[in-house]
């Protein structure tokens, strides 16, 4: 029988305030790419130049996810969070004070370390609340940062205009400490050592069928972190730059990054679901078949109606990938270095966006088009599917019956 602190009232009410404050925290990732064209505007510098700021802030946020996840595992979510979002402000505020590419980008490695925390280490947290709904719930959460980035620009569009980008950043700044702090206050309490120590012992048995280590397990997931986030840039990062070589131009490109990403909150809620049901391990390779599937597709594709249909279907076939992980990180690995360990995998997958936007870029230097980036995605793509039939070959996770998990 799973615990009584699991699944409860409290677990929803809990869930509601996990997404919202990650759809606050999670902002300042999006803010930057917004600001991008003013950015470079302002300070008069190359395209290239305009986005050394976001690569810092990917990077603040990659290393985040695991920093804040040890965090977590020591101090708990409330404070983790409290300190973030001071970070957050303070990148922001170091943003609005710079006069150069270079200070913006400090600040933004600074707001990238912070908004991590409405990521990974939430995630990990709403895992430990959750056992029969564990799926949707940490699904749930992680839509979080899709919904950020349909919210926040297009709200802040008007200020953007009419008062500029550091306006929107001030803007950010009182969004942060008014909503991240007080949220970050209802969080405080914590799941029982007793539900800990339960689901330590339905994890423990997972982890000896597969016959690996913990840290030879969460490094085996990084691995297929990468291979899975490789594959995603390349439309993701790509689908832009791809319809203005068509002929489309970038507002078209920018309209199917948008359906992507509908796709993909679709995706991850439906994929929630289905990991109650199968299990991460099982969810994570659906997911990365029917990506593989799509990413076949868009060979073909070269029509503007086609594109559109393909990056729908892409969207609705990635969008679990990367929540799964976390899932699959509960099944297999200790409860008390939740945070940890899915932070770990988590900074895997973001390091493997990175990779695979530039390896794309790459690619098309030397290839003229797209065609082959694309290839190299699916090679990348079969590497994580590889990973995952040998897990499930190996193991079948199951809570031990009559023990209480969380």
């Amino acid at each position: 029988m799973h615990s009584l602190e699991t699944d409860s009232t409290y677990s929803w009410i809990r869930l509601g305030l996990t997404l919202l404050v990650a759809c606050i925290a999670n902002a300042g990732m999006w803010m930057i790419i917004t600001i991008m064209p003013a950015v470079e505007a302002e300070f008069g510098t190359t395209r290239a130049e305009a986005a050394i700021p976001y690569t810092l802030m990917m990077i603040g946020f990659a290393l985040g996810n695991f920093l804040i996840g040890k965090a977590v595992d020591r101090f708990g979510v409330t404070l983790s969070l409290i300190l973030a979002a001071l970070g957050i402000m303070a990148g922001m505020g170091i943003a609005i004070l710079s006069n150069s590419i270079f200070m913006l980008s400090v600040g933004q490695l600074l707001v990238g370390l912070g908004s991590a925390v409405g990521f990974g280490p939430l995630i990990a947290d709403i895992s430990h609340w959750f056992v029969k709904r564990r799926g949707i719930a940490v699904a749930l959460v992680a839509s979080g940062n899709y919904l950020s980035g349909a919210i926040w620009p297009m709200s802040l569009a008007g200020v953007l205009e009419d008062s500029g980008w550091r306006t929107v950043y001030l803007v950010m700044i009182l969004a942060t400490g008014l909503g991240v702090i007080p949220l970050a206050l209802t969080l405080r309490r914590q799941v029982s050592h007793a539900a800990k120590d339960a689901a330590q012992v339905a994890s423990s048995l997972n982890a000896r069928s597969v016959g690996l280590s913990p840290r030879a397990l969460q490094y085996l997931l990084g691995l297929a972190g990468i291979g899975c986030c490789v594959a995603m840039s390349m439309p993701q990062v790509h689908i832009v730059a791809l319809c203005v070589d068509l002929g489309f131009g970038p507002a078209v490109g920018a309209e199917m990054l948008s359906l992507m990403l509908m796709g993909g909150v679709a995706s991850r809620i439906v994929s929630g679901l289905v990991a109650d049901k199968l299990g991460g391990v099982m969810t994570l390779l659906i997911g990365s078949v029917l990506q593989c599937i799509a990413l076949f597709l868009y060979l073909p594709a070269g029509g503007i109606v086609s594109l559109y249909l393909v990056s729908l279907v892409f969207g609705l076939s990635q969008g679990g990938i990367v929540p799964s992980y976390a899932l699959i990180v509960r099944e297999y690995m200790p409860a008390h270095e939740a945070g940890a360990r899915v932070g770990f995998v988590l900074m895997a997958t973001i390091f493997g966006m990175a990779l695979g936007g530039w390896l794309s870029g790459v690619i098309y230097d030397l290839s003229g088009s797209y065609q082959l980036a694309f290839i190299n995605g699916i090679v990348w793509n079969g590497l994580n599917i590889a990973i995952m039939l040998w897990l499930l070959t190996r193991s079948r996770p199951r809570a031990p019956r009559g023990i209480a998990t969380a």
